[in-house]
């Protein structure tokens, strides 16, 4: 049964909408609510690789991003809230591509397809967040977000190409 809809695409259109559903709520949280500072605190309270960590400092939306400006955990928080975005959209933007290449047939078009459906939605998901009291919309996430579905698709796309034997 569930092969029938692997192949039809279905299951995999299924698990794209499951995640845009997640992502709705997600976004409809404010950063209070989302924020998992006090349990990283709890998690890592010996505070590893911080001396290592220390090092690094950088620029993201115009903001510094390191521990001396905002402290071991939220510096540790940020690449968790920034690896979820990259994964959410890889998985999102995989599930547009497989779920969507049973119907258009041809590669390319799919993965263009995709993309730009995984980052349309992207683009909407932070004018969303606008929308919610504290939190900020921001282009770099959308690029993020971006990237991660456009990682998946290419994935995807050159395994169905081994798997199938042609790449286009």
């Amino acid at each position: 049964m569930i092969q029938k809809h692997r192949k039809n695409g279905n299951f995999y259109l299924f698990i794209g909408f499951l995640m845009m559903a997640i992502l709705f709520y997600s976004s409809s949280q404010t950063y209070e609510q989302q924020s998992q500072i006090g349990f990283l605190s709890q998690l890592l309270k010996n505070e590893p690789f911080k001396e290592l960590l220390s090092q690094i400092s950088f620029s993201y939306a115009g903001s510094e991003v390191s521990i001396a400006k905002s402290g071991y955990f939220a510096f540790v928080e940020f690449f968790i809230r920034k690896g979820a975005h990259f994964g959410t959209y890889f998985i999102l933007g995989s599930s547009f591509f497989l779920g969507l290449n049973p119907r258009i047939k041809q590669y390319a078009l799919t993965a263009i397809f995709a993309w730009l459906s995984a980052t349309g939605y992207a683009a909407l998901d932070e004018f969303h967040q606008m929308l919610t009291g504290g939190r900020s919309p921001l282009f770099q996430d959308v690029a993020l977000d971006a990237a991660g579905a456009f990682t998946g698709i290419v994935l995807c796309w050159l395994i169905l190409g081994i798997k199938n034997k042609r790449i286009i």
